[in-house]
């Protein structure tokens, strides 16, 4: 396996200063581990995050997925921030109790111009909430 093309540390540093109002510690985001081909990435809970019936809205869990690809597609490639979502397709399995996330992904294909990946979102006590597949586009060097 090769190793991730940035640290957890530097992807977090580089990140928090792109996106300083999605990402950051506050807002309870924290990649777990990256490696060269895919990533954990945990989101804490927020009462902001509730929809109606007291479940963690679609939107978050979007967000979340979205993210997530991003963090495995640089932790593979390098820094290349430009790198954007041509597709995002997510299937929502069960009602998300209000607690923090964890989504796991694995790029299916890297390649010089796309990127394919499978993001697994699960509650904290492991049950699998939803399923996404992602492609992002890689900007030319």
């Amino acid at each position: 396996m090769r190793p991730a093309a940035l640290s957890v540390a530097d992807l977090e540093r580089r990140l928090s200063a792109e996106f300083p109002g999605s990402f950051n510690r506050e807002n309870g985001v924290a990649i777990l581990e990256a490696w060269h081909g895919g990533c954990r990435v945990r989101l804490g809970y927020s009462p902001a995050s509730l929809r109606p019936g007291g479940t963690i809205s679609g939107v978050t869990m979007m967000m979340l997925t979205d993210l997530t690809m991003y963090v495995a597609v640089l932790a593979s490639i390098g820094w290349k921030p430009l790198a954007v979502t041509t597709n995002l397709n997510i299937n929502f399995l069960r009602k998300a109790p209000p607690a923090a996330l964890l989504a796991h992904c694995r790029l299916i294909k890297l390649g010089r111009r796309l990127a394919v990946g499978d993001v697994s979102i699960h509650s904290e006590d492991g049950d699998l909430l939803a399923h996404a597949t992602s492609t992002y586009s890689i900007p030319p060097d």
